[in-house]
């Protein structure tokens, strides 16, 4: 039987979108935990829409009622939603023991017990009652879709969609792509996941799938130390790694069973290494940290073993996982981010530990646990571990499309990033059959939400360390400046502080009409370092006035004024027509590449700025003066690079300042600046 490619076309979800729009009618089958979940998710993302709870027993969908209901209340008093909504996200959701309820759904997803003969007489009932052309899901952890719809009358339209606890707020979901499903199905079921809000990621039809055989093993692993440290102990060195430890979690979900089950179907499939430990089946509740920051003495022996140990089992899922292609290797280790809360995806360990130490690694937990994958395939350790962490590159025709893709981060640059685009650019620039670029933004949210400034207090005080970071940061920026052939902003959502730079710095600009620009650094007390003070005043001179109070007040752009402007040149609120609008844009400049002028400014027509926000926010008046004055000699340079130049000085001038050391240090402190003395 041919195994389905992951992605037969696009990377990015919401690229080249189906033709069958948002679902009207979603319905849940089982409403016990998750079930209920996943339709608040929906609800949240699709208010208008009906949703249906169907379950055998009435208990069941009467705390599901009560649970939606504790959710918006406690959203409501912490802001996250308006009380005009309640009603909206309340309303419309029937829950009924009648099958009945789902006929006229174009959705039904089926989150009941895993149980295999369970879950095919649902799926009996549900086909009996539904159109053909229905989308039928079921919420699985472990059994393949051949399994589970083996007897299924319209297999094309079905597929296993795995979510993760708490399903309404967890932002990953995995699509099991599988041999009897329509293709049409899958690419729906991920662009809707995106276009809500989550992180989709497609799997191959293997026993667990992909993130679960990390996970299960990661805990079966943890219990199988049991024989020479506590839960408590083994816990924290599982915290070395990830969030919360493994004992911690089943513990918070009852997960014991599950994990037997799980692994013990991996077992049946793939060998006896994968056999559950045994104390899984008779613990109920683990002795566990009674708070996340709860300290333990760890013996250095217990910890190295146990390092070992965790280390050997994720490297060696990872590796069969990516050799095998049950999934790719970027949507593996975002998926360990993203779902399960590893502080850094496994192959991100793997490429910093580099081949010998993997090696090392591998060797002693094979001699601890034998007959687990992985020294088999370190012959193909580059192969496997290499890959784009951050983005996603996607061809339209003769245009290479660049997806900028860390939605936990809305899509914020680093200097990993930079680097992965600067190294697509550079890899097609050359080649014939590419016309142009476009750079998005991963999800309906956010082009790109700016830079990480994890390394900026390192260097406070130090004027030259952080004007040589301002350089060393353009160079992406630097290089599209020379290149010939042009890259086009598909600004789809928030452009923040490098966010902004680097969309201002195309040669193009398309956006959504919800779109907007800013230069948020001012609230931290520094300014943008990689061009923000210098390229906006020279592409749209007339625009002087409003940028000078981004930077100096956090003033937002809008898509509109932007587009009165001339700063993008068209607006789209589609994502996918945005996309091919930014495309048509890019072939447009083809051959007539917009050349770097000077701004035709004085000093004296950048506008003094008052250093507060629109909302009477007090900002650093010493910070607004640097800013300008950077301005202001910037727009009387001739040449770009000693204008861009001084932006970057500038950048440093206010490293050694007051106003960055409040303005960082009350933001990784995550309290308010006081600028009042400065």
């Amino acid at each position: 039987m041919t195994v389905p490619a992951l992605y037969p076309g696009f990377r990015n979800p919401l690229l080249d979108p189906p033709r069958i729009t948002m679902p009207a009618h979603v319905a849940m089958v089982g409403a016990g935990t998750i079930g209920p979940d996943i339709g608040y998710y929906l609800k949240l993302a699709l208010p208008d829409m009906k949703l249906t709870l169907v379950d055998v027993v009435q208990e069941p969908l009467d705390a599901a009622k009560a649970r939606f209901e504790g959710y918006a209340a406690k959203s409501v008093k912490r802001g996250k939603m308006k009380p005009d909504m309640v009603d909206k996200v309340l309303g419309n959701i029937v829950y009924s023991t009648d099958y009945d309820a789902i006929a006229d759904a174009d959705l039904v997803i089926e989150a009941a017990t895993e149980n295999i003969p369970l879950k095919k007489k649902i799926f009996g009932m549900i086909e009996e009652r539904v159109a053909p052309e229905t989308i039928i899901a079921s919420n699985t952890s472990s059994i393949p879709a051949e399994t589970i719809f083996a007897d299924m009358k319209y297999p094309g339209r079905t597929a296993v969609t795995h979510f993760f606890a708490p399903a309404w707020y967890n932002p990953c979901v995995e699509v099991v792509t599988w041999a009897k499903s329509d293709r049409a199905t899958v690419d729906y079921l991920t662009w809707l996941f995106c276009a809500t809000g989550k992180t989709p990621v497609v799997t191959a039809d293997v026993v667990c799938f992909m993130l679960d055989r990390i996970f299960d093993n990661w805990v079966n692993e943890a219990a199988y130390q049991l024989d020479r440290a506590t839960a408590l102990e083994v816990d924290k060195v599982a915290e070395e790694f990830c969030a919360a430890g493994p004992l911690w979690v089943v513990d918070m979900s009852n997960g014991n069973l599950i994990v037997v089950e799980t692994n013990g179907r991996q077992q049946e499939a793939e060998g006896d290494c994968y056999k559950p430990a045994k104390i899984l089946e008779s613990v109920v509740r683990w002795r566990v940290a009674t708070s996340r920051d709860q300290k333990v003495d760890v013996p250095e022996e217990v910890r190295s073993i146990g390092r070992t140990r965790f280390q050997g089992i994720l490297f060696s899922q990872s590796l069969d996982i990516v050799a095998r292609k049950v999934g790719t290797p970027e949507d593996l280790d975002l998926g360990c981010t993203l779902a399960l809360g590893f502080k850094k995806g496994p192959l991100q360990m793997m490429q910093e530990m580099g081949k010998a130490g993997v090696q090392k690694v591998l060797q002693d937990f094979e001699a601890d646990r034998p007959g687990f994958p992985g020294l088999n395939y370190l012959d193909r350790f580059e192969e496997l571990t290499t890959y784009n962490q951050y983005i996603l590159v996607d061809r339209l025709e003769d245009v290479v499309i660049i997806t900028i893709r860390r939605p936990a981060q809305m899509n914020a640059i680093t200097d990993k990033v930079n680097d992965e685009i600067l190294a697509v650019l550079k890899q097609y620039e050359t080649d014939e059959s590419v016309t142009g670029f476009v750079i998005t933004g991963y999800g309906p949210r956010a082009f790109c939400a700016g830079g990480d400034i994890g390394r900026f207090p390192e260097m406070l005080g130090d004027a030259a360390a952080a004007a040589q970071y301002a350089r060393d940061s353009s160079h992406l920026l630097t290089y599209m400046d020379t290149m010939r052939k042009p890259v086009v902003a598909a600004v789809n959502g928030l452009a923040l502080g490098g966010g902004s730079e680097l969309a201002m710095r195309c040669h193009g600009l398309v956006a959504s009409s919800k779109a907007t620009f800013q230069f948020p650094e001012i609230t931290l007390g520094i300014l943008p370092g990689i061009g923000g003070l210098i390229v906006p005043f020279r592409k749209w001179p007339k625009g002087a006035a409003k940028f000078t109070a981004m930077l100096c007040r956090n003033d937002r752009l809008s898509a509109k004024d932007a587009l009165e402007l001339g700063v993008v040149s068209a607006l789209e609120d589609d994502y996918w027509k945005l996309v091919q609008l930014a495309a048509d844009r890019a072939r447009a400049l083809s051959g007539a590449m917009p050349t770097d002028q000077p701004s035709g400014l004085a000093a004296a027509d950048i506008p003094e700025q008052e250093a507060t926000q629109m909302d009477g926010t007090p900002l650093s008046a010493q910070a607004c003066g640097i800013i300008l004055d950077a301005v202001r000699a910037g727009v009387q340079e001739a040449d770009l690079g000693a204008a861009l130049e001084t932006g970057y000085r500038a950048f440093g001038k206010i490293a050694e300042g007051p106003a960055a050391k409040e303005g960082i240090g009350a933001f990784l402190g995550k309290r308010k600046p006081d600028f009042s003395r400065m």
